[in-house]
């Protein structure tokens, strides 16, 4: 079988598994009473059942799993399948500690100390950043600085995906798109291992989006945002990180670009308006779209268009076969959705 038909079954697996599933955990969640209510800086109306990771989770494993049956990873180096299973544990760990938030309401620093355990665990089995490639200066070692980079990517891109989880499929949407400009420069930096997790979390994120784009059947909850966001930090670190090329080590910063550049701005917001960095605000760049006048939609889908965008620009530096007419096209919808925005805005 062609290795590249492994990923095709992992992503539909993904995909099946949570269409299938979520309805289910809908169901459970409304019956146990695990609903996230609205109010305060929440936009939605009505109770909603936030488990929806549960879904996400089980069809990123299960399509791993069936994989891993029919053979798909017996042409990987020991190393790289290591590293599979060490991704998908510690994409276990963060998407326990996001569940057990999503159930009992842990304290922002208990979160954090949870977290950094995690990814210090999973910097152990080998998803680990070991050096860095500047231009004229050639490969640097980072040595101890391993174990605290490691866990800064990590830990940042998990709190980054579940930050922009404010707005119906904006969290599903631009970790799916993310995934899959991931799955596609990893395949063409002959990376299967990394290939293989993107694929089954793209199917898995993508398939979410059938129950949780607007208006919303079902919320992901920190489950799922801590879950994608590791993994997508992770795939980028096994896939790309290592290798020894200054492009191929800026490419999942550029893919993950919007949740980080979201991200940042609003600590330094925070911070300057003398605020605590986690305490919860309404300045997110959903948020300030929302406030400029664009609809919960509209608001989603320039988002998403800016996330393929900076993927497309990923594309193009990785060098893949027509990337530069990709990233052609990724800035003429980019520029074209941004005046409908303008033009919609200047409506209200």
């Amino acid at each position: 079988m062609p290795p590249q038909i492994y990923h095709l079954i992992a992503f539909l697996v993904a995909a099946v598994v949570v269409l299938w599933t979520t309805p289910d955990v809908k169901n459970i969640g409304i019956k146990s009473g695990n609903v996230d209510k609205p109010g305060g800086r929440k936009v939605h109306e009505r109770p909603m059942v936030r488990l929806g990771g549960v879904s996400i989770f089980a069809g990123t494993l299960i399509s791993l799993l069936v994989v891993w049956w029919l053979g798909g990873f017996a042409n990987l180096p020991p190393d790289k399948e290591w590293q599979i299973w060490g991704v998908t544990l510690g994409g276990l760990g963060f998407f326990l500690i996001g569940l057990t938030d999503d159930l009992l309401s842990l304290s922002p620093l208990g979160r954090l100390l949870l977290q950094m355990i995690v990814a210090a665990g999973a910097w152990k089995a080998g998803v680990s950043i070991d050096f860095i490639s500047i231009p004229t200066v050639g490969i640097v070692d980072l040595g101890w600085l391993s174990l605290p980079i490691t866990v800064v990517w990590l830990v940042g891109m998990v709190n980054a995906i579940n930050w922009i989880d404010g707005l119906d499929g904006l969290a599903a949407g631009v970790s799916g798109i993310a995934a899959v400009v991931m799955l596609l420069v990893s395949l063409f930096m002959h990376q299967p291992a990394a290939a293989l997790i993107a694929a089954a979390l793209a199917g898995a994120a993508l398939g979410f989006l059938r129950y949780n784009f607007n208006p919303a059947q079902i919320f992901m909850g920190d489950g799922g945002s801590y879950f994608m966001g590791f993994t997508l930090a992770a795939v980028g670190v096994i896939g790309l990180v290592k290798i020894p090329a200054f492009t191929a080590v800026i490419l999942p910063y550029l893919i993950l670009a919007v949740p980080i550049l979201d991200m940042s701005a609003v600590i330094l917001t925070r911070i300057r308006r003398g605020r605590l960095p986690w305490v919860a605000d309404r300045c997110h760049l959903h948020h300030r779209l929302l406030q400029a006048g664009l609809s919960h939609r509209w608001t989603v889908l320039f988002i998403y268009t800016l996330t393929l965008w900076v993927g497309s620009l990923a594309l193009a530096i990785a060098g893949l076969p027509s990337g530069v007419v990709y990233a052609f096209g990724a800035t003429s919808l980019l520029t074209y959705t941004s005046w409908r925005v303008w033009k919609r805005s200047q409506q209200k």
